[in-house]
Protein backbone atom coordinates (compact mmCIF):
# COMPACT_ATOMS: atom_id res chain seq x y z
CA UNK A 1 0.00 0.00 0.00
CA UNK A 2 1.31 3.55 -0.93
CA UNK A 3 0.59 7.01 0.39
CA UNK A 4 0.68 10.29 -1.52
CA UNK A 5 2.34 13.59 -0.67
CA UNK A 6 1.64 16.05 -3.53
CA UNK A 7 4.91 17.97 -1.97
CA UNK A 8 8.25 16.82 -4.24
CA UNK A 9 10.83 15.19 -2.47
CA UNK A 10 13.23 17.87 -3.40
CA UNK A 11 12.90 21.47 -4.90
CA UNK A 12 12.74 21.14 -8.94
CA UNK A 13 13.53 24.88 -10.13
CA UNK A 14 14.34 25.99 -14.18
CA UNK A 15 15.22 29.35 -14.76
CA UNK A 16 16.11 29.07 -18.10
CA UNK A 17 13.85 26.02 -19.88
CA UNK A 18 15.24 24.27 -22.70
CA UNK A 19 13.18 22.06 -24.44
CA UNK A 20 16.20 20.12 -26.34
CA UNK A 21 17.53 19.46 -22.05
CA UNK A 22 13.70 18.54 -21.62
CA UNK A 23 14.42 15.99 -24.50
CA UNK A 24 17.96 14.71 -23.09
CA UNK A 25 15.61 14.53 -19.13
CA UNK A 26 13.94 12.18 -20.89
CA UNK A 27 17.02 9.76 -20.66
CA UNK A 28 16.75 9.39 -16.96
CA UNK A 29 12.92 9.13 -16.85
CA UNK A 30 12.46 6.19 -18.97
CA UNK A 31 16.45 5.60 -20.77
CA UNK A 32 18.16 1.91 -19.55
CA UNK A 33 19.80 3.89 -16.91
CA UNK A 34 16.84 5.78 -15.92
CA UNK A 35 14.31 6.16 -12.45
CA UNK A 36 11.63 3.76 -14.11
CA UNK A 37 14.20 0.62 -14.67
CA UNK A 38 15.66 1.00 -10.96
CA UNK A 39 12.07 2.30 -9.29
CA UNK A 40 10.52 -1.06 -10.96
CA UNK A 41 13.57 -3.22 -10.29
CA UNK A 42 13.67 -2.66 -6.81
CA UNK A 43 10.32 -3.13 -6.75
CA UNK A 44 9.56 -6.74 -8.46
CA UNK A 45 13.01 -7.65 -6.58
CA UNK A 46 11.56 -6.82 -3.65
CA UNK A 47 7.67 -8.49 -4.09
CA UNK A 48 9.61 -11.44 -4.94
CA UNK A 49 12.02 -11.82 -2.21
CA UNK A 50 11.76 -14.95 -0.26
CA UNK A 51 14.22 -15.17 3.04
CA UNK A 52 13.74 -15.95 6.31
CA UNK A 53 13.90 -12.60 7.46
CA UNK A 54 12.13 -9.39 5.37
CA UNK A 55 14.83 -6.73 6.01
CA UNK A 56 16.37 -6.61 2.71
CA UNK A 57 12.62 -6.91 1.24
CA UNK A 58 11.67 -4.21 3.47
CA UNK A 59 14.75 -2.07 2.34
CA UNK A 60 14.06 -2.57 -1.20
CA UNK A 61 10.41 -1.76 -0.89
CA UNK A 62 11.61 1.77 1.02
CA UNK A 63 14.14 2.59 -1.95
CA UNK A 64 12.17 1.86 -4.69
CA UNK A 65 9.57 3.92 -3.19
CA UNK A 66 11.89 7.23 -2.82
CA UNK A 67 12.77 6.33 -6.90
CA UNK A 68 9.16 7.05 -7.68
CA UNK A 69 9.82 10.33 -5.81
CA UNK A 70 12.55 10.79 -8.32
CA UNK A 71 10.61 10.08 -11.49
CA UNK A 72 8.13 12.61 -10.26
CA UNK A 73 11.10 14.96 -10.00
CA UNK A 74 12.34 14.52 -13.17
CA UNK A 75 8.74 15.05 -15.01
CA UNK A 76 8.51 18.09 -13.01
CA UNK A 77 11.59 19.03 -14.76
CA UNK A 78 10.76 18.24 -18.15
CA UNK A 79 7.33 20.02 -17.82
CA UNK A 80 9.49 23.47 -16.32
CA UNK A 81 11.79 23.08 -19.63
CA UNK A 82 9.05 22.93 -21.55
CA UNK A 83 6.77 25.56 -20.01
CA UNK A 84 7.42 28.73 -22.75
CA UNK A 85 9.24 26.21 -25.22
CA UNK A 86 8.09 27.21 -29.22
CA UNK A 87 5.17 25.42 -30.58
CA UNK A 88 6.20 25.91 -34.29
CA UNK A 89 9.17 24.67 -36.62
CA UNK A 90 10.23 28.26 -37.44
CA UNK A 91 10.69 28.72 -33.14
CA UNK A 92 12.55 25.89 -32.62
CA UNK A 93 15.84 26.93 -30.42
CA UNK A 94 19.02 25.23 -31.38
CA UNK A 95 21.46 23.31 -29.55
CA UNK A 96 25.37 24.00 -29.32
CA UNK A 97 27.66 22.12 -31.58
CA UNK A 98 28.62 18.79 -29.03
CA UNK A 99 24.82 18.81 -27.72
CA UNK A 100 23.97 17.90 -31.47
CA UNK A 101 26.77 15.73 -31.98
CA UNK A 102 25.71 13.60 -28.77
CA UNK A 103 22.48 13.31 -30.08
CA UNK A 104 23.12 11.39 -33.00
CA UNK A 105 24.64 14.52 -35.00
CA UNK A 106 21.43 15.62 -36.38
CA UNK A 107 20.36 19.40 -37.28
CA UNK A 108 20.11 21.05 -33.98
CA UNK A 109 16.42 22.71 -34.92
CA UNK A 110 15.16 19.05 -35.94
CA UNK A 111 16.27 17.80 -32.36
CA UNK A 112 13.90 21.08 -30.66
CA UNK A 113 11.10 20.54 -33.36
CA UNK A 114 11.13 16.14 -33.27
CA UNK A 115 11.24 16.02 -29.22
CA UNK A 116 9.06 19.53 -28.89
CA UNK A 117 6.37 17.40 -30.95
CA UNK A 118 6.44 14.28 -29.22
CA UNK A 119 5.33 16.27 -26.03
CA UNK A 120 3.25 18.77 -27.11
CA UNK A 121 1.23 16.29 -29.43
CA UNK A 122 0.82 12.99 -27.34
CA UNK A 123 1.47 14.39 -23.54
CA UNK A 124 0.68 17.84 -23.76
CA UNK A 125 4.05 19.16 -22.93
CA UNK A 126 4.92 16.87 -20.18
CA UNK A 127 7.22 14.32 -19.46
CA UNK A 128 6.03 10.64 -20.97
CA UNK A 129 7.46 7.32 -20.12
CA UNK A 130 10.45 7.07 -22.88
CA UNK A 131 13.68 7.28 -23.71
CA UNK A 132 15.41 10.81 -24.86
CA UNK A 133 14.90 9.29 -28.31
CA UNK A 134 10.78 8.80 -27.74
CA UNK A 135 11.25 5.05 -27.55
CA UNK A 136 8.39 3.96 -24.67
CA UNK A 137 10.10 2.19 -21.42
CA UNK A 138 9.69 -1.62 -22.45
CA UNK A 139 10.63 -3.75 -18.56
CA UNK A 140 13.24 -5.52 -20.91
CA UNK A 141 15.56 -3.83 -18.15
CA UNK A 142 14.28 -5.18 -15.03
CA UNK A 143 16.28 -7.42 -13.01
CA UNK A 144 14.66 -9.52 -10.42
CA UNK A 145 16.16 -13.10 -10.27
CA UNK A 146 15.08 -14.01 -6.92
CA UNK A 147 18.96 -14.32 -5.49
CA UNK A 148 19.65 -11.31 -3.17
CA UNK A 149 23.09 -11.71 -4.18
CA UNK A 150 22.87 -11.56 -7.79
CA UNK A 151 19.91 -8.92 -7.24
CA UNK A 152 22.37 -6.86 -5.33
CA UNK A 153 25.16 -7.33 -8.12
CA UNK A 154 22.48 -6.16 -10.66
CA UNK A 155 21.66 -2.84 -8.52
CA UNK A 156 25.64 -1.83 -7.76
CA UNK A 157 25.72 -1.87 -11.57
CA UNK A 158 22.53 -0.47 -12.22
CA UNK A 159 23.03 2.77 -9.52
CA UNK A 160 26.86 3.09 -11.06
CA UNK A 161 25.36 3.43 -14.89
CA UNK A 162 22.61 5.75 -13.26
CA UNK A 163 25.23 7.90 -11.70
CA UNK A 164 27.45 8.16 -14.85
CA UNK A 165 24.10 9.30 -16.75
CA UNK A 166 22.86 11.77 -14.18
CA UNK A 167 26.30 13.55 -14.44
CA UNK A 168 26.33 13.99 -17.92
CA UNK A 169 23.12 15.38 -17.80
CA UNK A 170 24.37 17.92 -14.92
CA UNK A 171 27.20 18.59 -16.75
CA UNK A 172 25.07 19.22 -19.95
CA UNK A 173 23.26 22.30 -18.24
CA UNK A 174 24.02 25.52 -17.11
CA UNK A 175 20.46 26.42 -15.37
CA UNK A 176 21.18 26.82 -11.57
CA UNK A 177 18.43 24.54 -11.00
CA UNK A 178 19.02 22.09 -12.25
CA UNK A 179 22.24 21.77 -11.03
CA UNK A 180 21.13 21.98 -7.79
CA UNK A 181 18.31 18.93 -8.75
CA UNK A 182 21.28 16.93 -9.96
CA UNK A 183 23.56 17.60 -6.92
CA UNK A 184 20.81 15.98 -4.81
CA UNK A 185 20.10 12.98 -7.51
CA UNK A 186 23.80 12.42 -7.89
CA UNK A 187 24.00 12.27 -4.12
CA UNK A 188 21.22 9.37 -3.44
CA UNK A 189 22.98 7.48 -6.50
CA UNK A 190 26.17 7.58 -4.01
CA UNK A 191 23.72 6.52 -1.40
CA UNK A 192 22.76 3.63 -3.07
CA UNK A 193 25.73 2.22 -4.45
CA UNK A 194 26.87 1.91 -0.89
CA UNK A 195 23.78 0.43 0.52
CA UNK A 196 23.76 -2.28 -2.31
CA UNK A 197 27.71 -3.03 -1.44
CA UNK A 198 26.88 -3.06 2.01
CA UNK A 199 24.26 -5.69 1.68
CA UNK A 200 26.92 -7.75 -0.09
CA UNK A 201 28.97 -7.05 2.84
CA UNK A 202 26.41 -8.24 5.38
CA UNK A 203 25.95 -11.39 3.22
CA UNK A 204 29.69 -12.33 3.43
CA UNK A 205 31.10 -9.99 0.61
CA UNK A 206 32.84 -12.10 -2.02
CA UNK A 207 33.68 -14.89 -0.07
CA UNK A 208 30.38 -15.55 1.22
CA UNK A 209 28.25 -14.54 -1.72
CA UNK A 210 30.02 -16.11 -4.83
CA UNK A 211 29.93 -18.02 -7.13
CA UNK A 212 26.44 -17.35 -7.34
CA UNK A 213 23.84 -19.06 -6.26
CA UNK A 214 26.29 -20.31 -3.24
CA UNK A 215 23.90 -23.20 -2.60
CA UNK A 216 25.09 -24.87 -5.99
CA UNK A 217 28.25 -27.56 -5.09
CA UNK A 218 31.00 -26.27 -6.56
CA UNK A 219 31.92 -29.76 -6.33
CA UNK A 220 29.69 -30.71 -8.88
CA UNK A 221 31.56 -28.13 -11.28
CA UNK A 222 34.97 -28.80 -13.79
CA UNK A 223 37.09 -28.30 -11.43
CA UNK A 224 40.02 -28.01 -14.20
CA UNK A 225 38.22 -24.47 -15.66
CA UNK A 226 36.04 -22.92 -12.27
CA UNK A 227 38.40 -20.79 -12.27
CA UNK A 228 40.82 -20.29 -15.93
CA UNK A 229 40.64 -17.21 -17.47
CA UNK A 230 40.72 -18.84 -21.36
CA UNK A 231 43.18 -16.64 -23.77
CA UNK A 232 41.10 -16.90 -27.13
CA UNK A 233 44.35 -14.64 -29.05
CA UNK A 234 46.17 -16.96 -31.93
CA UNK A 235 48.48 -14.91 -32.71
CA UNK A 236 51.02 -15.17 -30.53
CA UNK A 237 49.63 -12.33 -28.54
CA UNK A 238 50.13 -12.29 -24.81
CA UNK A 239 46.50 -12.23 -23.23
CA UNK A 240 45.79 -9.69 -20.44
CA UNK A 241 48.08 -9.70 -17.59
CA UNK A 242 45.60 -9.02 -14.31
CA UNK A 243 44.18 -9.89 -10.94
CA UNK A 244 41.91 -12.86 -12.94
CA UNK A 245 44.74 -14.67 -14.05
CA UNK A 246 47.10 -15.75 -11.50
CA UNK A 247 46.88 -15.41 -7.45
CA UNK A 248 43.76 -16.50 -5.10
CA UNK A 249 40.43 -15.90 -6.57
CA UNK A 250 38.07 -12.94 -5.00
CA UNK A 251 36.25 -15.97 -3.42
CA UNK A 252 39.19 -17.18 -2.03
CA UNK A 253 38.43 -20.55 -2.34
CA UNK A 254 40.99 -21.41 -5.53
CA UNK A 255 43.94 -19.44 -7.58
CA UNK A 256 43.36 -18.06 -10.90
CA UNK A 257 45.01 -19.59 -13.42
CA UNK A 258 45.73 -18.89 -17.56
CA UNK A 259 44.29 -21.24 -20.13
CA UNK A 260 45.26 -20.86 -23.76
CA UNK A 261 41.83 -21.72 -25.61
CA UNK A 262 41.59 -24.61 -27.54
CA UNK A 263 38.76 -26.59 -28.98
CA UNK A 264 37.60 -29.81 -26.91
CA UNK A 265 34.95 -30.71 -29.10
CA UNK A 266 34.17 -31.68 -32.64
CA UNK A 267 32.92 -29.95 -35.51
CA UNK A 268 28.84 -29.86 -35.32
CA UNK A 269 27.42 -31.72 -38.57
CA UNK A 270 23.60 -31.51 -37.87
CA UNK A 271 21.41 -34.37 -39.76
CA UNK A 272 19.33 -33.47 -42.82
CA UNK A 273 15.93 -31.19 -42.90
CA UNK A 274 12.70 -32.79 -42.22
CA UNK A 275 10.67 -33.68 -45.13
CA UNK A 276 7.62 -31.00 -43.51
CA UNK A 277 10.23 -28.02 -42.86
CA UNK A 278 10.08 -26.86 -46.23
CA UNK A 279 13.83 -26.57 -46.74
CA UNK A 280 15.16 -27.11 -50.48
CA UNK A 281 15.27 -30.31 -51.95
CA UNK A 282 18.70 -30.73 -51.60
CA UNK A 283 18.81 -29.67 -47.71
CA UNK A 284 16.75 -33.04 -46.92
CA UNK A 285 18.69 -35.30 -48.97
Amino acid sequence: MYYLDKRLQYPVRVESPDPIYARQLQQAIGGIEGEIRVCMQYFFQAWGNRAPTTKYRDMLLHTATEELGHIEMLATAVAMNLENAPTKVQEAGAADAIVGAVMGGENPRHIAEGMLHKHLLSSGMAAFPGNADGAPFDMSHIYASGNIAADMYCNVAAESTGRVLAVRLSNATNDPGMKDMWSFLIARDTMHQQQWLAVIEELGGHAGTLPIPNSFPQSEENQKYNYSFFAAARDGAPPPDGRWTSGPSLDGKNEFSLVQNEPMGEEPVLGPARPDSAAQAEQIG
